[in-house]
């Protein structure tokens, strides 16, 4: 595969380790934090350099990847002071990772056209453990033309780079997505609760279960978890419920409702109040111990 002059702007939780695969696979690695110390600890780990700003990151990059933490970060580093657009090469394909609104895609991607590049939403799946085994799930809206392209790129850190369609789609995706483990997790969470009080052995449900009808990655991979009370993994309940408020504000627009992801919804925001908002979304079974009577 050809390699390419690459900026990578947010090195959080996911995009850490997604850079790093980037860097891995040769191409020429910049990238940009809003705390600099992560950055500079990005640099002991791979090959790259390092950029002060989102716009001296973007600076001749053939692709500029983005993985940030809602609208606003995508509209301060796409078009604030310093931020991409301002510095952004001609022909260049700027690749958004943040799960965040279908109108700020659309948003986003006017601003690149008008800069004479091109723009794809592209939200991941599949967690910390997903971005650090580079084996994540992306869903893109844009181009098709644009999305093949990019998609050897992206390859670098996915399993399945699945073009949906027009710009937004890729974020629309995203919210089914998360819906989907909003009601898994609740479902699980009944499942092992009334289980554990029969005196049931969750890892050999579990191996029962995986090869039917309720088979899901939550099963395989948080009932035992769930069961022995760990719950410090890679996405918590805080980003859980920021996804959830996109999708909520989605379906009011299109007059959709989501009866079960609100409730689900209602329980998290009660663990964020017990001091829950960083533990995983498995946390989720926690609304029916003791302490939440």
């Amino acid at each position: 595969m050809a390699t390419y002059k690459i900026a990578f702007i947010g090195l959080g939780t996911m995009g850490f380790p997604m850079a790093g695969h980037l860097a891995n696979a040769g191409h020429q690695v910049t990238v940009f934090n809003r705390t600099t110390a992560t950055a500079e600890r990005w640099m002991t780990q791979y090959q790259g350099k390092m950029a002060l700003t989102p716009a001296l990151a973007a600076q001749d990059a053939d692709y500029v990847f983005t993985c940030v933490g809602n609208d606003d970060d995508i509209r301060h580093v796409y078009t604030g002071a310093d931020g991409i657009i301002s510095n952004v090469k001609a022909g260049a394909v700027l690749i958004d990772n943040t799960t965040a609104s279908a109108e700020v895609a659309r948003e986003m991607a006017a601003a690149a056209k008008e800069a004479g590049a091109h723009f794809l939403d592209a939200p991941v799946s599949g967690g910390e453990a997903g971005a650090v085994n580079g084996c994540l799930t992306v869903m893109v809206g844009g181009e098709q033309a644009v999305f093949e392209q990019a998609q050897p790129v992206m390859a670098c850190f996915a399993k399945a780079t699945t073009f949906m369609g027009d710009v937004g789609y890729g974020q629309i995706t995203k919210m089914a997505n998360q819906l989907c483990i909003a009601g898994v997790l609740q479902g699980l969470s009944e499942a092992i609760t009334l289980a554990k009080s029969a005196g049931l052995d969750i890892a050999q449900m579990t191996e029962v279960l995986k090869h039917g009808a309720a088979g899901s990655w939550q099963l395989e991979n948080r009932a035992a978890t769930m069961a022995n009370n760990e719950f410090d993994f890679g996405f918590a309940i805080d980003w859980m419920r920021k996804d959830l408020g996109i999708c909520f504000d989605a379906a009011d627009k299109l007059n959709v409702e989501l009866p079960l992801a609100k409730q689900v919804d209602e329980r998290y925001a009660k663990l964020q109040q017990r001091g829950y908002s960083r533990a995983d979304t498995s946390v989720l079974i926690k609304q029916f111990d003791d302490e939440s009577r």
